[in-house]
């Protein structure tokens, strides 16, 4: 049965780092697309961030890059979105997503599955 599983969110002060984990599992990160989306309260689910099946093709939104990075174990079937300095407005829900293709810019594509969020509380 096709799983995403994330971890790591929690509460940060702004200008504070956290390591979010994804790990997949009913098929292997070679299959798809891996992004991760967010909302945040009151509002729709944004892309944040799209790494390719071949992990050669990552894509930020603007508002993170410098700050975020995507990364993938393969062999672990696990992907990580490190979160530096983190600001208020990245308050959400972030999910981890598989899709069949990554988009321009950071944007997911249509997702085939979606993780069950954890969530992320930046605020002093």
């Amino acid at each position: 049965q096709v799983q995403l599983a994330e971890s790591g969110g929690g509460l940060v002060q702004p200008g504070g780092s956290l390591r979010l984990s994804c790990v997949v599992s009913g098929f292997t990160l070679d299959e798809y697309a891996i992004g991760w989306l967010r909302q945040a309260p009151g509002k729709g689910r944004e892309s944040v961030v799209c790494i390719s099946n071949r992990g050669g093709g990552i894509g930020y939104v603007n508002s993170v890059k410098g700050r975020f990075t995507i990364s993938r174990d393969s062999a672990e079937n696990t992907v990580y979105l490190q979160m530096n300095n983190l600001k208020p407005e990245d308050t959400a829900v972030y999910y981890c997503a598989a899709s069949w293709t990554c988009g321009s810019g950071g944007v997911v594509g249509p997702v085939e599955y979606w993780g069950k969020g954890s969530l992320v509380t930046v605020s002093s």
